[in-house]
C-alpha cells in the first residue's frame, strides 16, 4: 500500500502534467481521467461510459477511435500510434497515444496521450523555410544542431531563369512574386520526387544537392533525371503564365559531381545547412554556360551514370583559376530514362533578307565592356532562340554579349564560330523582338 503522502504526490503529478492520462476498464469504460484529458476532449471524460463516446464521430477521428477498439481487442501489452483528432469545436490535433494493458487477463488499460500539435507546426514551418531533409537532419540526427561539416560525394544542381532581372523591371513586384512562387512550387515538387535537397533559393535560381544529408548511391543519375524533368515542367509553368498574363520563362541548368563539404555553417547563434567546395563552384559555372532550356553536365557527372547519356553537344571551358580545361555536355536525356521534350537537335533557320545591323558589347560577369562592336544578325531560328551574328570583331565560344537592336537591348551567348559567322543563343529578348527583325 502506498503512503498517504505518496498518493498525494502522485495525484499532484497527474493533475499538473501536460499529457492526458486515462485509465479504462471493460469495453473502454473510463475509470480515471486527469485535467489534461478533460481539457483535450473538452468535457468530463469520466461522465461518459466509454472513452470513444467522448470523441466526436467524424471521419477524421476514425483512426483514433479504432485505436482503442483494436487495443481492447488484441490486448497487447503496449500499443503506440500517431493519430489525428478533431474536437467538438473543429480544432485539429496531432497526438501520440500510448496504450498499456496491465495483463492479458485484466481489462484495465492505461492511456497516455501526448499532444504533438505545436511541435508538428514548428516542424512543418521549418520544412518550408529549409527542406524536409534538412529539417529531419537538424531535428533528429545526433549531431544535427552542431557546427561542423563532413566530406561527401554529391551531385550539385544549379538552375537560373534567363533574362529574369531585366524582366523584373517591367512587372509589378506583387505579380513578380506570384509568378516566381508558382515556378518554385512546380520545381520543388520535381526535386522532392528525385530526392534532391534544396539548399537555397538564389533569387530566381535554385541550389540543390543530391547525396546529402540523405545518402543516394546513384546521386548523379538522380540529379540529371531531375534536371530533365524540371526543363520538361517548364511547359506547365509557361502554360499557367500565359493563362494569367505573365511572360514565358526559360531556365538554364548546370550539374557537377564530386566531393563537397556538407554540414552546419555559421555561429552558435545562427546556423544553416550548407554545401561548399570546388564541386559547387563548377556547378555554378556550368549553369552560367547553359542557355534557356538546356541542361549542361560535367564530364565527371556523365562518368558516374551507368546508362548512356544522350548528348546534343560536347564542349570544354577553362574554370576560373584552373590549370586545365573541363569537359561538359549539353544533354537531351538518359537512355532508358527521362528525355528532354522537343530535343531532336533539328533546327530550322530563316534568313533575314537584308540582315539586321546592330551594336554589341562584351560582358564580363555582370559588367558591360564600354567598347562597342558592330555586327549584323543574318539568320534566326524559327523559334528565335538562336541567331547568326557576323562581325569583324573576334569572338570566342561561351562569351556573353549585350546586343543593342533599334535602341532595345537583348542578351546572348556565343555557342560556336565559323566561316559564316558566330552562332549565338539568346538569353533575354526585349518585347516585340520579332517585330525588330522585320
Amino acid at each position: 500500500m502506498l503512503s498517504e503522502h505518496m498518493n498525494e504526490w502522485i495525484n499532484y503529478i497527474l493533475t499538473n502534467m501536460d499529457d492526458a492520462v486515462l485509465l479504462t476498464g471493460s469495453s473502454g469504460k473510463v475509470l480515471f481521467a486527469n485535467p489534461a484529458a478533460d481539457k483535450l476532449f473538452g468535457l468530463d471524460v469520466c461522465g461518459r461510459d466509454r472513452l470513444w463516446d467522448a470523441i466526436p464521430y467524424v471521419e477524421e477521428n476514425d483512426a483514433f477511435i479504432q485505436l482503442f477498439i483494436d487495443g481492447g481487442t488484441e490486448r497487447k501489452k503496449s500499443f503506440r500510434s500517431l493519430v489525428d483528432y478533431v474536437n467538438r469545436e473543429g480544432k485539429r490535433f496531432n497526438l501520440h497515444v500510448t496504450l498499456t494493458c496491465q495483463s492479458e487477463d485484466d481489462n484495465l488499460a492505461l492511456i497516455v496521450i501526448h499532444d504533438l500539435t505545436s511541435l508538428m507546426k514548428v516542424h512543418s514551418a521549418f520544412e518550408r523555410y529549409t527542406s524536409p531533409e534538412i529539417a529531419d537532419y537538424v531535428l533528429t540526427a545526433p549531431d544535427g544542431e552542431k557546427q561542423g561539416g563532413r566530406e561527401a560525394d554529391v551531385s550539385v544542381l544549379m538552375s537560373d531563369l534567363r533574362g529574369f532581372t531585366a524582366m523584373s523591371t517591367r512587372i509589378p513586384s506583387e505579380n513578380l512574386i506570384t509568378m516566381l512562387n508558382h515556378y518554385f512550387e512546380i520545381m520543388a515538387a520535381v526535386i522532392k520526387k528525385r530526392q534532391g535537397t534544396i539548399i537555397e533559393f538564389l533569387g530566381d535560381g535554385l541550389f540543390v544537392v543530391f547525396g546529402a544529408p540523405l545518402s543516394i548511391p546513384d546521386h548523379a543519375e538522380a540529379a540529371v533525371s531531375c534536371a530533365i524533368e524540371m526543363q520538361n515542367a517548364m511547359t506547365e509553368v509557361n502554360a499557367w503564365n500565359r493563362e494569367n498574363g505573365y511572360p514565358d520563362l526559360e531556365m538554364g541548368i548546370g550539374i557537377n559531381s564530386g566531393p563537397a563539404v556538407v554540414g552546419n555553417i555559421g555561429s552558435e547563434q545562427k546556423m544553416k545547412y550548407g554545401c561548399m567546395g570546388e564541386t559547387v563552384n563548377l556547378a555554378g559555372r556550368l549553369e552560367a554556360l547553359s542557355l534557356g532550356g538546356e541542361v549542361c553536365i560535367a564530364e565527371r557527372t556523365r562518368e558516374k551514370i551507368r546508362a548512356e547519356v544522350k548528348i546534343l553537344k560536347e564542349s570544354r571551358f577553362m574554370p576560373k583559376g584552373g590549370k586545365e580545361e573541363m569537359g561538359f555536355y549539353v544533354i537531351a536525356g538518359i537512355n532508358g530514362g527521362v528525355t528532354l521534350t522537343g530535343s531532336s537537335g533539328e533546327t530550322r533557320w530563316r534568313t533575314l533578307s537584308e540582315g539586321k545591323d546592330l551594336v554589341f558589347y562584351l560582358l564580363d560577369g555582370k559588367t558591360v565592356d564600354p567598347e562597342p562592336h558592330a555586327g549584323t544578325l543574318s539568320k534566326v531560328t524559327e523559334d528565335e532562340k538562336f541567331g547568326v551574328l557576323t562581325t569583324e570583331s573576334p569572338l570566342q565560344p561561351l562569351q556573353n554579349l549585350m546586343l543593342r537592336i533599334s535602341g532595345l537591348e537583348a542578351y546572348a551567348k556565343v555557342t560556336d564560330c565559323g566561316a559564316d559567322g558566330c552562332k549565338i543563343g539568346f538569353t533575354m529578348k526585349p518585347e516585340g523582338f520579332s517585330g525588330l527583325l522585320q
